[in-house]
């Protein structure tokens, strides 16, 4: 599903807006210490000139003072360190400063596109409202354990803590999740967790129910019309960073379903993309409604996370405040 030129206009404006926010709040700590530290103001005035005199010198056949010039420059940055320091402003305070520091909010890596327009894109083009209002709510800074005792406590710890590791260890190693257990015992909040640290590091994530994947790819499937649209909504979900499905079991499930999700697991197992799915469905109920194929590819290249306990969203209707 490609950008229309509107939607494509908009994520431009989008990084126009950062790079001209972020570029006033620099002029505005600049301006606040030129007039707390006139010896800094004074030492940057000077950088232009000194570097025009020996580009003079330069050209005349002086051949050392280039070398000079860089010895003044540095020593010119140290004092002005030492400034800031002295001042209590941290050595980057002046630096440039951007929401990503990847493409430096150009949305760009040379010609490709940043993994933040990725999820610029990925918001624009799914309806992805259902995430963004649950994380709102649903985070680690709302996590409880106040509804759990026993081993019920031990297991969400335990998912708790794996989930920590998730995030902590995203960029640097490949890793899936698998959320199953009893009803309403924080599977999908755990998901959400997750998909909102990842989101404030911008990285492109995709959440879909179970069900409302798979009629979406049924509808571009069964539509010989949608066949670009089809191609390009597999290759958001082959490539984007991370994919939640969340419910799964809730589908009506034949063998479309189990073809598309084998093929989803498969394609993003060998791009070493990582993928979490959550379940009320136990291991067996897994093996026995989805394929060989599906299980062994999610028991052996997922962490198992069993969650059990009350029904926390039924507690909270029978007991609002509490």
């Amino acid at each position: 599903m490609a950008l229309t030129k509107t939607q494509y206009d908009s994520i431009k404006r989008r990084y126009e807006e950062k790079q001209t926010r972020n570029m006033r709040l620099l002029t505005q700590r600049r301006q606040q210490v030129y007039a707390q530290l006139p010896e800094y103001r004074e030492l940057d005035a000077s950088v232009g000139a000194t570097s025009i005199a020996h580009a003079r010198l330069l050209l005349d056949g002086d051949d050392s003072s280039l070398e000079e010039l860089k010895r003044e420059l540095a020593s010119r940055a140290e004092r002005r360190r030492i400034l800031l320091s002295q001042a209590g402003y941290p050595p980057d305070y002046l630096e440039p400063f951007y929401d990503c520091a990847d493409c430096r909010d150009t949305g760009y890596i040379g010609s490709e596109k940043c993994h933040c327009f990725r999820q610029l894109e990925v918001t624009l083009l799914y309806e992805q409202s259902g995430i963004q209002e649950m994380i709102a709510r649903e985070n680690f800074d709302t996590l409880s354990t106040a509804y759990y005792e026993g081993e019920d406590l031990q297991r969400f710890e335990n998912a708790v803590a794996i989930s920590h590791k998730f995030v902590d260890e995203f960029k640097k190693s490949y890793q899936n999740l698998l959320f199953y257990g009893t009803v309403g015992t924080g599977k999908s909040f755990l998901s959400g967790c997750i998909a909102r640290e990842l989101l404030s590091q911008g990285r492109a994530v995709i959440y879909f129910s179970a069900s409302g994947l798979f009629e979406t790819l049924a509808r571009y499937s069964f539509d010989t019309k949608s066949r670009e649209t089809l191609y390009n909504f597999y290759k958001d979900l082959y490539n984007s960073d991370l994919v939640i499905i969340d419910d799964l079991g809730t589908e009506i499930t034949n063998s479309f379903v189990t073809s598309q999700l084998f093929s989803l697991l498969n394609e993003r197992h060998l791009r070493q993309k990582a993928t979490i799915i959550s379940t009320n469905l136990n291991l067996e109920e897994m093996r026995d409604r989805y394929s060989d194929r599906i299980f062994s590819r999610i028991t052996s290249n997922y962490s198992l996370c069993k969650l059990t306990g009350p029904d926390i969203r039924m507690y909270k209707k029978r007991f609002p405040g509490k």
